[in-house]
């Protein structure tokens, strides 16, 4: 009888160590009051929370719209790649998913900072259409939202490859063909066969990319500028250079409920029941 709750107890440990007790503690840390030399206090001062979306809203707002923007940018470029790789590459599938992944064994920050050197004012790549006459001496893309939101695409194409991959490996062949000897065009067979399947993989990787491209800081910090920070880098501010650890933690809670809001209104408006029920076929 207590096999089963015996088996799950490292996970619930694990979860309640290094999950459950750092999200306490950081809801009383944002609660707290002080400053870094003469400490801090537990005051419950719920006021923070309103100070610091009133004072960074704007980047609150700007980070999820760049969230948003870049898991459309990976929906668009990762499903037909994901779909290429299912359907066409053959025996060569785990070839082309290891060079999806490849670039990956590399650290975050030097592929970040490896499109700085390509996106430079006079680069390899704008560098030569500047001389060529091609494009104006002043044209830029660094410091920009196109850079910060092309990086956010770049770094999490692969949240958005996978899940759809998966999926679509378990689209059966056989129901393929039966749309085909039914008259169906292709297009037909995507849209109202191979695309409805489909979705629990999209629904997975919109998930796994919007979550962690909203909270980034690292494309913003490297590839944007003054008129690009995300909310990421306003939390590393408050944090490792005004040491204003409480306003930190709040805005930490704050982007999570923005986060589930934005979550629970993407399920609500796809019907995760439908999702899940085409999952379970």
């Amino acid at each position: 009888m207590l096999a089963p709750y015996l088996m799950v107890l490292p996970g619930w440990l694990w979860l309640a160590a290094f999950f459950v007790t750092p999200v306490i503690v950081m809801v009383s840390l944002s609660l707290q009051t002080g400053d870094f030399i003469d400490g801090f206090r537990q005051t419950f001062h719920f006021a923070t929370y309103a100070h610091v979306v009133e004072t960074y809203h704007v980047q609150l707002v700007r980070s999820l719209l760049y969230g948003a923007a870049a898991t459309v940018g990976c929906a668009l470029v990762g499903y037909p790649v994901a779909y290429w790789i299912a359907f066409r590459a053959g025996r060569h599938k785990s070839v082309f998913l290891f060079l999806l992944l490849l670039p990956f064994f590399v650290s975050f920050v030097i592929r970040t900072q490896s499109w700085n050197v390509v996106l430079a004012d006079n680069g390899v790549l704008l560098g030569p259409l500047k001389h060529l006459g091609l494009l104006p001496a002043g044209f830029h893309v660094l410091a920009t939202p196109y850079a910060v939101i092309g990086g956010l695409t770049y770094n999490f194409l692969p949240f958005m490859v996978l899940p759809v991959y998966v999926a679509l490996e378990r689209v059966d062949a056989k129901v393929i063909e039966a749309s085909t000897d039914l008259y169906a065009s292709r297009a037909q067979t995507f849209w109202r066969v191979v695309l409805p399947l489909s979705l629990p993989g999209v629904f997975a990787g919109v998930l796994l990319t919007f979550v962690p491209a909203s909270a980034d800081y690292v494309n913003a910090g490297i590839l944007g500028g003054p008129s690009t920070t995300m909310i990421g880098n306003i939390i590393q501010t408050e944090y490792f250079t005004n040491l204003d650890y409480p306003a930190a933690a709040a805005l930490s809670f704050v982007l999570m409920g923005a986060l589930l809001l934005a979550v629970f209104a993407y399920a609500r408006a796809l019907g995760t029941d439908d999702v899940l029920e085409v999952a379970a076929r």
